[in-house]
């Protein structure tokens, strides 16, 4: 008894930080109901929420309504401190039997996201909610909904109409939510065009308002994301329909300036106070990486049935690994020289070796819980016009003709272009959480001479229009290579920023050889710069791999290595130590197991906050996922999933 005590003592003890002016909570419930009957893991029951309402309460947090947000948005009044808004997804008829009333006693105010297309299922009729067929009762009807609006203290707000739920969204049969989703139609074998893609949006968007406005007499000014997913076309036809206000269920800091991606704190199955309390006062912060860069070119098989009993070798690994993130390769090297030579998603460019992308970073990111970021070329494309392509001045007799890659010159339109398509397409066709640009965006001290190249030189750096000018003087020599540094970031940085129109939560990440991190003065032979990287993006992939630097000592390697990125603002912060799975000095020979583990163990004694490794061989288990899982998984994490 007297343990019971102290733990409810304890819970009202615990306060999240007060919000600053401008920051808001938002809390995100749908159904409330016994949990036997919940539908779809998301019911609370009304004792818990009494419990959270009162606790909110206790603690002093004051919930505020749209009109708060709007106001405190122009400036008019300020949101009080440990704001709060109350939101309730889908229309359950529990709104008004149980929840309204628990507004009026609270003197709460609420949001309450309607679809259109449950509503307006005929009365003793199905809806299909998720994967089942539910009775139309389990929603609020047209009477119930015009009793809440009368209450004056429920905001109406859209959740679409007939887009929540999934579409088929690739040839091997995936259901992915209906508005990011390109619908693919297995009869006629094609993906729905982009035209087809957004009146399907806009029409699911429009009817819900013009319904709302008929049988309410209210238009919503508020879209709540089907499954808190969005893009920016939706975005603006929301916007156009008069929702500038738009919420998502990612859990971030809200601030007033921005209501168009309100994040939402999405409640669990009947969480209880305790987990609510925790979750709240914990800090926003990113979950180390562990990650592993996954070769598609290893899961790929001309025979389908095979392929697909890779893919789900490949998934059962992770899962047993248990860790954060896959770069899963976008584009197939079988070549191994580090150039496309086709691609895993249909795309304008080149040849599509399997629509298997998008297939494959689905089942990872659902079976396993990973965030899968598409590993793409910068530049190495193989589009078959040798005049797009990067060219050297001065080189040394004997050097390679194009460096150590063969890849498109960023200064030449066409090429830069195709570049581009290609990061739209795959954005358009695939559903992924990042973008890790490859190791082949480089530039060294001889390149890029192509004609496009010389001529910016000229005309925006002011430099000579020749390599060989460039570098017998030392001031151009280095300004010359920042330059090129920093025209490799603008590319990337506009590649991600077509891929965010169609996935806004994109993060970014950047391979960067040791060479630079370790000797900055090398920034002239990779075009790479750590700072820069740091700068421009959200992680920097470090490929700490001692026996391809061909190092004395790996261990001593190793730390100086890690010393030298502690050196930098940010540095443990945002890189990832990539080591190397396999030594590819020697034929098949792989960087024995334990060393891993061991190495990872190092790295983390020495502030090292993320590590992953490449390549995995997933066919024959390597590295050994039961020596290296001890140290390499997140399965001690210290908060709940």
């Amino acid at each position: 008894m007297l343990l019971r005590i102290f733990v409810i003592l304890l819970l009202f003890l615990i306060c999240a930080a007060p919000a600053t002016s401008g920051d808001f909570l938002v809390l995100c419930y749908h159904d409330v109901a016994e949990i036997p009957d919940d539908p779809d893991g998301m019911a609370i029951s009304t004792d818990r929420l009494i419990q959270h309402f009162s606790w909110l309460r206790g603690q002093g947090y004051q919930a505020i309504n749209i009109d708060d947000l709007l106001a405190a948005q122009r400036q008019e009044r300020p949101l009080p401190d440990k704001a709060v808004l109350l939101t309730f997804d889908d229309g359950f008829v529990s709104f008004y039997h149980k929840v309204l009333p628990l507004l009026e006693a609270f003197d709460f105010p609420a949001v309450l996201a309607l679809e259109g297309s449950w509503l307006d299922a005929p009365e003793g009729g199905l809806v299909p909610y998720g994967e089942e067929m539910v009775p139309r009762e389990w929603f609020l009807s047209w009477e119930q909904l015009r009793r809440i609006v009368d209450s004056g203290r429920v905001e109406i707000a859209s959740h679409g109409y007939g887009l929540h739920h999934g579409v088929n969204a690739n040839p091997q049969g995936n259901l992915q939510p209906a508005l990011i989703a390109r619908r693919y139609d297995p009869q006629q074998q094609r993906y729905e065009t982009e035209s087809e893609f957004l009146q399907r949006l806009r029409q699911g968007l429009e009817r819900n308002s013009d319904l709302l406005e008929s049988k309410l007499g209210v238009r919503p000014r508020v879209m709540v994301w089907p499954f808190g997913r969005f893009n920016q076309p939706a975005l603006e036809m929301a916007r156009e329909l008069g929702m500038p206000i738009a919420m998502t269920l990612e859990y971030n800091p809200n601030r007033v300036s921005d209501l168009t991606r309100i994040n939402r704190f999405l409640i669990g199955a009947d969480q209880s106070l305790g987990d609510l309390a925790s979750d709240l006062r914990r800090p926003i912060e990113k979950r180390p990486h562990r990650a592993v860069q996954v070769d598609l070119d290893y899961v790929y098989d001309p025979d389908p049935e095979q392929q697909e009993r890779n893919l789900s070798k490949l998934v059962e690994r992770i899962h047993r690994l248990q860790i954060s993130t896959v770069y899963l390769q976008a584009f197939a090297d079988p070549d191994g020289d580090g150039s496309a030579d086709a691609l895993y998603f249909p795309n304008r460019h080149l040849p599509v070796r399997s629509d298997l992308f998008n297939r494959a970073a689905w089942q990872l990111k659902t079976r396993t819980g990973v965030e899968v970021f598409a590993w793409l070329p910068v530049l190495g494309f193989q589009l078959g016009d040798d005049r797009w392509l990067v060219q050297a001045e001065g080189r040394p007799e004997g050097g390679p003709e194009h460096g150590l890659f063969r890849r498109l010159s960023p200064f030449d339109t066409r090429g830069r272009q195709a570049i581009l398509e290609i990061y739209e397409d795959l954005a358009r066709h695939a559903d992924f959480d990042g973008l890790m640009f490859h190791d082949d965006g480089v530039l060294d001290d001889f390149e890029d001479a192509h004609p496009a190249a010389l001529a910016w030189y000229r005309e925006e750096l002011g430099l000579p229009d020749s390599v060989t000018a460039i570098r017998e003087d030392a001031e151009a020599m280095q300004r010359w290579s920042r330059a090129k540094t920093e025209a490799l970031v603008a590319l990337t940085a506009e590649a991600a920023h077509r891929v965010r129109i169609w996935r806004p939560r994109l993060t970014t990440a950047r391979n960067i050889f040791a060479g630079p991190v370790l000797d900055p003065a090398a920034e002239r032979w990779f075009a790479q710069s750590l700072p820069v990287f740091l700068e421009h993006y959200d992680y920097v992939c470090l490929m700490a791999m001692p026996y391809m630097e061909q190092a004395a000592n790996p261990r001593s390697w190793m730390d100086t290595l890690l010393s030298r990125v502690a050196e930098h603002p940010e540095g443990l912060e945002k890189t990832v130590f990539m080591l190397q799975a396999r030594d590819w000095r020697k034929p098949n020979h792989f960087v024995s197991s334990k060393e891993m583990a061991a190495t990872m163990a190092r790295l983390q004694r020495q502030g090292a906050l993320h590590f992953g490794y490449y390549p995995d061989d997933f066919h024959v288990d390597q590295p050994r996922s039961r020596i290296i899982h001890p140290t390499f998984s997140l399965q001690s994490f210290p908060y709940r999933p």
